[in-house]
């Protein structure tokens, strides 16, 4: 199944920097996210339930968006390593688990930033009226 797949050595270590700015994105989504929860809990005014309901769900996809990212950043290293050291086939298998984690990262962005338009919205529509 995989005796004509070749990965060289290059291949993974052409996305560190694409792993390093997804994360340094999700970190900033993580930190604003944290400060409105904090400025939320300063301001002294009853926030709605489903205000907070949205914002445990987001920080729950920015958490597993980060451990995804990581985890795919971490089996790029390893597939290195495996190549490095002459098992590509091994090799060739890790890249491609590191992919799919890479792929599962950014639809859970997608949901997270569809939850946050959301939210927008409707705090927009409460504006309005």
């Amino acid at each position: 199944m995989f005796n004509n797949l070749h990965v060289s050595l290059t291949t993974p270590a052409l996305l560190f920097p694409a792993i390093s700015l997804l994360l340094l994105a999700y970190t900033n989504r993580f930190f604003a996210l944290a400060a409105l929860i904090r400025q939320l809990s300063q301001a002294g005014k009853p926030v709605n339930d489903n205000q907070i309901r949205n914002l445990k769900q987001r920080i729950n996809l920015i958490r597993k968006m980060q451990e995804a990212g990581v985890s795919s950043f971490a089996l790029c290293v390893l597939c290195m390593i495996f190549l490095y050291t002459g098992f590509n086939q091994t090799g060739s298998i890790i890249f491609g688990i590191s992919l799919l984690l890479l792929l599962y990262s950014l639809i859970l962005s997608v949901i997270e930033i569809r939850i946050s338009v959301d939210a927008l919205n409707i705090h927009l529509k409460e504006l309005s009226k």
